[in-house]
């Protein structure tokens, strides 16, 4: 599997991109990774799928390897789906399955129902495409946190402290049970922090996974969710923040849509259980070319 990198020129800078090539000649695949505003860094086991057909990685602007002009006017869902489009001419990819995951899901059906040509399936790899629903269901999450950390959690919010350490210990102990359940934690992952843009987050998110303050804070698509007219795989871990009872319902808008739930993950099956991410994803995309 050979890999060629270089960059390309997106409305507001240039976008770095990374593609693992294949023998097999398939349809490529395009990732979206998570965010906004952090990288293709934790989603690069990915690769492998190179064994069958091409693999695109890119790092959105504004993180990773890409420019980070300081223009926060850039920092929208339509500039994103707008870039996502700039990067498919830019590197001929004229048919392209889609694989999204987390905040890269809200940008895939934020895409999708602009109907692109050329996009043979899509999975929506623990989604985001309600963000009042997503919000509702990370409160549910915290109510089964211990009660001390869900009062620092609210003192905090209430305060105005979110960017404390308090605030910050607290989430940690959040991410481990519905962020990635990985004890140790990976160390490699620790590394990717250097690639996220917490400034992009703010401003299209808020200050933490459950707090949507952002100007996603009203993204919802459920009622479009009908007109993605291609094979759709929605997937997620059966702790995941993305909740299954979400996540399916997701899947029942969608005409033919399927459903996977990874029975040992949260948020990070790609991570959690690769092998067996692997072997679903793939498996999807094989059924369709």
């Amino acid at each position: 599997m050979n890999a060629k990198e270089g960059f390309v020129e997106v409305t507001g800078g240039k976008v770095w991109y990374q593609q693992h090539d294949s023998a097999m000649g398939g349809t490529p695949v395009l990732v979206l990774h998570g965010g906004p505003g952090s990288s293709h860094y934790s989603l690069q086991g990915l690769r492998v799928l190179a064994e069958d057909r091409p693999v695109i990685f890119y790092d959105q602007l504004g993180c990773g390897r890409s420019d980070r002009p300081e223009d926060n006017d850039l920092w929208t869902i339509d500039r994103f789906v707008e870039e996502l489009g700039q990067l498919r001419e830019a590197l001929n990819l004229e048919e392209v399955h889609i694989l999204g995951h987390s905040w890269g899901t809200t940008l895939a059906a934020a895409y999708m129902l602009t109907k692109p040509k050329g996009v043979k399936s899509v999975i929506f790899s623990s989604p985001c495409l309600s963000a009042p629903l997503w919000a509702e269901d990370q409160m549910r999450n915290r109510e089964l946190l211990p009660e001390e950390i869900q009062a620092v959690l609210l003192e905090c919010e209430k305060n105005g402290t979110t960017d404390s350490k308090a605030y910050e210990d607290a989430t940690i102990e959040f991410n481990k049970r519905f962020v990635c359940r990985l004890d140790p934690f990976p160390e490699f992952l620790k590394e990717g922090a250097k690639y996220k843009n917490p400034t992009v987050y703010n401003i299209m998110w808020g200050p933490s996974e459950f707090t949507v303050t952002g100007n996603l804070k009203d993204f919802d698509c459920t009622d479009r969710l009908k007109e993605i007219d291609v094979p759709t795989l929605y997937t997620c871990g059966r702790f995941d923040e993305a909740t299954p009872s979400s996540t399916e319902y997701f899947s029942s808008l969608t005409p033919g849509g399927k459903f996977h739930v990874f029975e040992e993950s949260a948020h990070m099956p790609y991570l959690e259980e690769q092998e067996e991410y692997i072997k679903v994803v793939s498996g999807f995309f094989n059924n369709i070319d």
